[in-house]
């Protein structure tokens, strides 16, 4: 059995997390860890996640509890994620990241910490998104530099981060089989007299509002067609059950990161 920690554990994703892990075979909740004041320490976290009682409180010191967990699964903001891993990385919990909108320097934190502990850090754990990564790839091979590329994500008007790290995942995947650096074609978002758009660059666009869980669209538009590649989200659960997948594929793991592709099997290993 796999003991598993949420931290965040009294928001949104936070108690998506706990029904999964509780619906799930082979873990168990184990901790749940809120910031310091919340209404909810003290409270049954199976009962705050409309799960029933488990005996499980929520408390504000996630010190407190690291001997309980195995792994923490964190979907909460970058500041109290990097603190998050290094109390992790001081005891040797792994730790599953699903936290976007990490800077390059935070990143590289991330990175230096997984010389101590494993990580699985994605900007997005479904299955079905993980799937469109490699169709996207293999899109932009296909086409080449015959097609403009512009990417469409809508989320929830509480998201605090744009574009979405998945969006900006989709446009790193296919920046990278068409050869070119993301950072230097990015564009997000257009306004006034803009020009002729250039071929080489990957456009982004934002929307926000209401309680929209997830959609990615990406146009691939050429001359006289185009072809669009869309994933919806209808619930946070997909992702809360790829964490929980994650969390249970890192079990054996000793050190280093890790995403969903590496989770699901899709990561190309270059032959010997």
């Amino acid at each position: 059995m796999i003991n598993i920690a949420v931290t965040g554990a009294a928001g949104r994703m936070g108690k998506t997390l706990i029904q999964a892990i509780i619906e799930a075979d082979g873990v168990q909740l184990s901790a749940a860890i809120e910031q310091p004041g919340h209404s909810a320490i003290g409270s049954d976290a199976g009962e705050m996640a409309g799960m029933g009682r488990i005996g499980v409180p929520v408390v504000e010191d996630l010190a407190a509890v690291v001997s309980q967990f195995d792994v923490l699964i964190d979907f909460t903001i970058a500041a109290a994620t990097l603190v998050n891993l290094a109390v992790c990385a001081a005891h040797g919990k792994r730790m599953v990241i699903g936290t976007t909108g990490l800077t390059e320097r935070e990143q590289a934190q991330v990175a230096a910490l997984s010389a101590q502990v494993a990580v699985v850090s994605a900007p997005n754990y479904s299955v079905g998104v993980n799937a469109t990564f490699k169709l996207l790839e293999m899109a932009a091979g296909i086409f080449g530099d015959d097609v403009d590329i512009e990417i469409i994500e809508a989320h929830h008007r509480h998201k605090v981060d744009a574009p979405s790290g998945t969006a900006l995942r989709m446009g790193e995947v296919m920046a990278k089989r068409l050869g070119r650096d993301l950072s230097e074609v990015a564009i997000y978002g257009r306004e006034g007299i803009t020009g002729e758009r250039a071929r080489q660059t990957i456009g982004f666009s934002t929307v926000r509002g209401g309680d929209i869980v997830g959609e990615h669209t990406v146009i691939f538009a050429g001359a006289g067609e185009r072809l669009e590649i869309t994933h919806r989200a209808h619930s946070r659960l997909n992702f809360a059950e790829g964490a929980v997948r994650a969390a249970r594929w890192l079990a054996d793991k000793k050190a280093g990161v890790f995403d969903m592709q590496d989770v699901l099997g899709l990561r190309e290993r270059k032959s010997d």
